[in-house]
């Protein structure tokens, strides 16, 4: 998520009706054998959003409602339309089942944008981010690339772009040509698992000595001047923040965007507030309304309001994209995941319903 000099997204509107949007697909393009993008028209009232936001869609799958984020990959200073781009995942629900199912002419469901993965952009800035991008990853990393060209003629961007072979570099045919029509503005740098025999690019994983090799190609503008930002799986997140921490790159100039959705499997049982996770009563105040919620140990607050068909914000359900968080103003709470937020909003009292557990009595969390 977004800390330093990038902002926080923007503050949702109060009415729980006024935070979702039907939204029109007006077009849907095929990006590689796996990914589309899914252009929806910007409707009469145009939906704001800032680059490297998401968009959490909301789909009727099998008589259930489903809901995934996806990062937007349009500019709102560059593109008429919004736009998201979905990569199928082996054995993901709606990134299988939109590629297969959804039309254009067809409506979806929307969330209003979210998301800290963003920065202000003013003409006057001159500054070089540098991106490490994989797979789906590319998707904010292009909104942000669109933004800084237009918006910003003293910046420049380097993007490192990882993916499994030449067919499956999502925007490829769009990269070539924005680095040619901003020649020494753009630098895109391919690094492929499997690499045909012609390929005179990097190939193989991002270590030492390749990152070494890449920055003698990338401009060197200073640490001061310099923003490195990184989205994609997070093993190879987890690479990137490793080497550039062995460059010594100051940890507040490195910002990432973990937008799959987590695995969370811990035993709330079994850790160390195993004697205080017991059935608790939970107030949540939303949208003006009061809600008493019983918590069980074994379930967040989030899912005891579902439960209670309490209509609360969500989306990854799994602690890394922020859109259930609320201000504990009383009690304490239990996070299986903090990724989501920093430690000014920790500090704060902000929480995360979808993995929260209340560990007293007299827990009662703001949300809106």
């Amino acid at each position: 998520m977004a800390f330093g000099f990038f902002k926080k997204g923007k503050k949702q509107k109060q009415s729980s009706s006024d935070k979702y949007d039907n939204l029109l697909v007006k077009e849907i393009v095929q990006e590689t054998s796996d990914a589309i993008t899914i252009v929806f028209e910007q409707p009469e009232n145009k939906i704001s959003y800032d680059s490297g936001q998401f968009l959490t869609l909301i789909v009727p799958i099998d008589g259930k409602e489903v809901r995934r984020a996806y990062s937007l990959s349009s500019s709102s200073s560059v593109d008429e339309d919004l736009a998201v781009t979905i990569k199928r995942v082996e054995g993901g629900l709606m990134s299988n089942y939109l590629p297969d199912n959804l039309k254009v002419g067809d409506t979806l469901k929307v969330m209003d944008p979210m998301g800290t993965f963003t920065t202000q952009f003013d003409v006057k800035n001159k500054r070089h981010f540098i991106q490490f991008a994989g797979g789906s990853g590319i998707t904010p990393m292009m909104s942000i690339i669109k933004s800084t060209l237009i918006q910003e003629p003293e910046s420049i961007v380097s993007l490192i772009y990882c993916n499994r072979n030449i067919d499956s570099i999502i925007f490829k045919q769009k990269l070539e040509e924005l680095e040619t029509n901003y020649e020494g503005r753009l630098h895109v740098i391919h690094v492929l698992d499997d690499a045909p025999m012609n390929w005179q690019g990097y190939s193989g994983l991002l270590n030492k000595d390749m990152l070494t090799s890449l920055f003698e190609r990338i401009p060197d503008w200073g640490t001061d001047n310099t923003t490195y930002l990184m989205c994609g799986p997070e093993g190879m997140m987890k690479n990137a923040e490793s080497l550039l921490d062995g460059l010594n790159i100051p940890k507040e100039r490195v910002f990432k965007e973990s937008f799959v959705q987590g695995i969370i499997d811990k035993d709330p049982s079994k850790d160390e507030y195993k004697d205080e996770l017991v059935e608790r009563m939970v107030t949540v105040i939303y949208d003006g309304e009061e809600h008493k919620i019983n918590v069980a140990p074994n379930a967040s607050i989030l899912e005891s309001a579902l439960d209670k068909d309490i209509d609360l914000p969500y989306s990854c359900q799994s602690g890394l994209c922020t859109a259930c968080r609320g201000k504990c103003v009383s009690g304490k709470v239990k996070l299986d995941e903090e990724e989501g937020l920093s430690e000014s909003e920790l500090d704060e009292g902000y929480v995360l319903t979808c993995v929260g557990h209340p560990l007293t009595d007299d827990v009662v969390i703001e949300i809106g």
